[in-house]
């Protein structure tokens, strides 16, 4: 797996683990984040191994889908799953907008508390995928930023919301 290309991205939050935890687990928090600049659906959020969060984006008259298969959950510290797009019947598809972009993407995301303050480590990396499927991850990877970093820019507001 090491000559796979590994997206990742680590940000510090000024909230406390619990609270940031809850973010990323409750699915009225969740929609209100993820997927900046469009209206998020959660039809299934089942936070355990072998549950799966079943998410819809909407801008206009389009969405895309995506599934989200948990494979490993561990509270306050360990999120993994793999990531995919799908038909709107759930089911694993290309992404309709980058045809290439790797069907199943390995994702992993930990949570470390310091000091009042909590560490997100976000990585993912293509599983399974062909090879123009890892070049397409690929030349991605740079502007991945943008999407998770306006999300996160949402979540501080959460926070401060939260804590206020």
């Amino acid at each position: 797996m090491s000559d796979l290309p590994e997206y990742k991205f680590d940000r510090v939050f000024d909230a406390p683990l619990a609270m940031v935890w809850k973010a990323w687990t409750d699915p009225a928090i969740l929609a209100r984040w993820y997927g900046p600049g469009v209206e998020t659906i959660i039809h299934e959020f089942d936070l355990r191994p072998g549950g799966v969060w079943l998410n819809e984006m909407k801008w206009g008259d389009k969405s895309m889908c995506s599934k989200m298969a948990f494979l490993d959950v561990v509270a306050e510290h360990k999120m993994v799953w793999h990531h995919s797009s799908t038909d709107s019947d759930w089911n694993i598809a290309s992404n309709p907008m980058m045809p290439n972009w790797p069907r199943i993407l390995l994702t992993t995301v930990t949570f470390e508390e310091a000091d009042g303050k909590t560490t997100v480590s976000l990585s993912q990396i293509p599983h399974e995928a062909s090879a123009e499927e890892i070049e397409c991850f690929a030349g991605a990877m740079a502007g991945m930023d943008n999407g998770w970093g306006s999300g996160y820019k949402i979540l501080d507001e959460i926070f401060s919301e939260l804590q206020a």
